[in-house]
Order: structure tokens, then sequence, then C-alpha cells
């Protein structure tokens, strides 16, 4: 099974596609969509969008799980990954794909076993489940990770399939 994991964001939206064999984990790719301040916002939602059919047409997973947004201090900034994140489910949505999400504190909890690990915490089991040598950079790759970890470590979503409230 191939699962890719989202870790939502506006200028850096991490992807993890993590396989399995039933018994083992590994990961196929990692990495970022990046989009930069100088881009207006629909062309950064439009470089989110072109990632994510790469990402889906290239790597074709058969499950997307996402990181449920936590709300940020600066409504600005949440309106905008809000948004991004809002792409990034259409995109796989439009492939028929099943969709999941876990939240911040559901996802620590399964990969460190600690709802409240920091960061350091979350990478190095991440690498360690997966076999890596080094740590995935950046931090938003590496959590997208952790959310497909979680998802095949579990075999049981924390939410039944994707559904807006």
């Amino acid at each position: 099974m191939r699962v890719l994991g989202i870790d939502p964001g506006y200028a850096l939206l991490g992807y993890g596609i993590v396989d399995t064999d039933g018994s083992r984990l590994s990961a196929a790719d990692y990495g970022v969509i990046e989009t930069f301040p100088d881009m207006t916002f629909p062309e950064r939602l439009e470089r989110i969008s072109q990632g994510m059919v790469y990402i889906l047409d290239h790597f074709s997973p058969d499950a997307v799980v996402f990181e449920e947004l936590f709300f940020y201090h600066n409504i600005t900034t949440a309106i905008a990954v809000g948004a991004a994140r809002g792409v990034a489910l259409l995109e796989a949505q439009k492939k028929g794909l099943p969709l999941y999400e876990y939240t911040p504190k559901e996802i620590k909890q399964v990969i460190t076993g600690n709802g409240v690990a920091d960061k350091k915490a979350i990478q190095h089991m991440v690498m360690m489940y997966l076999g890596m040598r080094e740590v995935p950079k950046p931090d938003d790759a590496a959590d997208a990770l952790a959310c497909a970890i979680t998802f095949l470590s579990t075999m049981e979503p924390a939410r039944e399939e994707f559904r807006i409230k």
C-alpha cells in the first residue's frame, strides 16, 4: 500500500509518500511544494494545485492523509493555509482517492507515544520507522511522513473517510 501524507501549508506544503509491504515501512519520496512571497495569492494556489497533481499522478497513492489544521494567531495566515489545504484536498478528491485526517496531537501520540512531543522527537521517530540514515528535512516533509506513518501504523483512521463538517 502507498500512502501520501500532507502537512498543509501556504509557503511550504509538506508531502511524504510511504510504502508498506505489510510489515515494513519505507519512504518513496518526500519534500515540499513551495510558493513564494512575490507570487499573487491565486498564483500560489495554482502552484500548490500543480504540485499536487504531479505528486498524485507520479506516485499513484492508494490513500491521502492530511494533518488537521490548528488555528494560528494570525487570521490572514490561517486563511491562506486553509485555502492551500482546500486546494490539496480538491486535487486528491478529483482523483477519487480515500481521504483521511488526524490532529497533530493524534499524530504525535502514534509516532512518539506522547501527544505533546516536539519536532525533534517526531523527526527522530520518523527516521526510525522508515529506516532512514538522516532526519528528513524540512520539518514540513517530516510532518507529512509522520501523517502517512500514523495511518499505516494504525490502519484505523482516527476519522472515518474525510467528511467536511
